[in-house]
């Protein structure tokens, strides 16, 4: 008989299962490597600060430019996590020990878009706190601030496993891996910037419908992901 404490393979309760385990091994090889506070941080903090020498050291124009310039920190900054993560595992074999280990695919697409969300929501947090001190910027719609940076999180994490493990037993990765992600994330990065120009500037009621069109793409990718990690890791 089998053991009712084990969720029935292909369930819902087996696949965040199997996403518990993807997502646990992930954040203990990130604590054991400290990239996200060694590496991740220290350039997203760079880029800030070159980005502020670059257009004016008047805080008005900095103040009005803080929503772009911080998700094209997070985008650099994701593009470098997963062109690591992604080259670590190919290199080292992780990626046929996933395709062989029996744990179902969605529920390893899960496990790693959870591992990288959390990554980006650390270093989101420092940016946040990067903007408020570099460029003196406060925001007034704090809630739309968060959700914004959930529902964005949530599609960066989801393009980036898709496209990581597409790209991962590429010869070309470094340089093909931006240039499929790009363009599949500017909707996300127009629709975040977009709302946290509103919530910096009051206007939270238009903020709130951009929030809308992010959630509605966070939502595709991730469905893509689910449905499509199987046929993409078989590939990689």
């Amino acid at each position: 008989m089998p053991d009712p404490a084990i969720p029935a393979e292909g369930t819902v309760a087996a696949v965040l299962a199997d996403a518990r385990l993807v997502a646990a091994k992930d954040l203990r090889l990130e604590w054991r490597s400290r990239v996200v506070l060694s590496q991740l941080v220290p350039f997203a903090i760079l880029v800030l600060v070159l980005f502020g020498f670059a257009l004016d050291p008047d805080r008005t124009a900095l103040q009005k430019a803080t929503p772009g310039l911080f998700w094209l920190a997070v985008l650099f900054s994701t593009v470098l996590a997963l062109q690591r993560a992604f080259a670590v595992e190919a290199t080292d074999g992780v990626t046929d020990a996933l395709r062989m280990s029996g744990l179902d695919p969605a529920g390893i697409f899960l496990g790693k878009a959870a591992g990288l969300a959390v990554h980006l929501g650390v270093l989101e947090v420092v940016l946040l706190a990067g903007v408020s001190l570099f460029y003196g910027a406060t925001p007034h719609g704090p809630l739309l601030l968060v959700a914004t940076c959930v529902a964005a999180t949530v599609g960066l994490a989801a393009v980036g496993s898709v496209y990581g493990i597409l790209s991962a037993a590429m010869r070309v990765r470094d340089s093909l891996l931006p240039l499929l992600l790009l363009p599949i994330v500017a909707p996300v990065l127009i629709a975040a910037s977009q709302a946290f120009t509103a919530a910096y500037e009051q206007t939270s009621g238009a903020g709130w419908r951009w929030f809308g069109l992010l959630a509605v793409f966070a939502s595709l990718y991730a469905a893509i992901g689910i449905f499509a990690f199987e046929q993409l890791l078989e590939e990689s």
